[in-house]
């Protein structure tokens, strides 16, 4: 018996990691699911067996997220992007972290709540290593904003923005008055950087899990 997908989509919601498409455009445009707003008091993220949002913790401290955040779908973190971040950051014993890739994306709209689906244009990143783990921070504007839409490389952003991501992502993790960090940033870098990133994901996402594209396939025709 044939299974017929178009069917499946009406009647099921797609898992955002692993559903929804990254985009035709990529990795220029990517599609980004966002998981927290800047008015969160609690840290939410995408429960990966389920596909659903859950409260992962309260926010410890009084950071807040300078952007929104969430995740690319159909993208890992995995070798290619530990051989990448241990090239350009001239370290060794560097893992991905087995996540998919992380991304905060600019906008001058108040969005209020996380689990939506928004398309963004990649111009930069964070380069961040977590004690021996890659976990790159893209960073990206939302598709026509009326402040943020025209940047097309993170250099272009307001320096006092990209310093305020970097000082959320080097102490989100860390009590008030810790003397050592878990996370450095080792780089700002920008447009094709971000690229590399992306590309390099999703054929880590690929190795990791397969050609959806063919699973849909083998699946239909079973």
């Amino acid at each position: 018996m044939q299974i017929d997908l178009e069917l499946l989509h009406r009647l099921f919601r797609a898992h955002p990691w692993h559903g929804v498409h990254i985009g035709d455009d990529a990795p220029d445009v990517v599609m980004a699911y966002i998981e927290i707003v800047p008015s969160d008091t609690v840290k939410y993220e995408l429960d990966k067996p389920t596909g659903h949002l859950k409260v992962d913790r309260p926010q410890k401290f009084s950071n807040v997220y300078p952007t929104l955040y969430g995740l690319i779908p159909q993208t890992y973190c995995g070798e290619k992007i530990a051989e990448y971040c241990m090239e350009k950051a001239s370290r060794e014993g560097i893992v991905g972290d087995g996540d998919p890739l992380d991304i905060c994306v600019l906008t001058e709209k108040a969005i209020t709540h996380g689990d939506i689906l928004l398309p963004v244009t990649a111009i930069g990143g964070l380069r961040m290593i977590d004690g021996e783990e890659a976990d790159d921070k893209i960073l990206a504007v939302m598709r026509g904003d009326a402040i943020y839409g025209h940047i097309t490389d993170v250099h272009q952003c307001p320096p006092t923005m990209v310093e305020r991501l970097k000082h959320y992502f080097l102490t989100y993790k860390d009590a008030p008055g810790a003397k050592k960090r878990n996370c450095e940033i080792t780089h700002v870098y920008g447009r094709e950087e971000a690229h590399e990133v992306i590309e390099r994901s999703m054929a880590d996402y690929t190795a990791r899990y397969g050609d959806l594209k063919k699973l849909y396939e083998q699946l239909r025709t079973s």
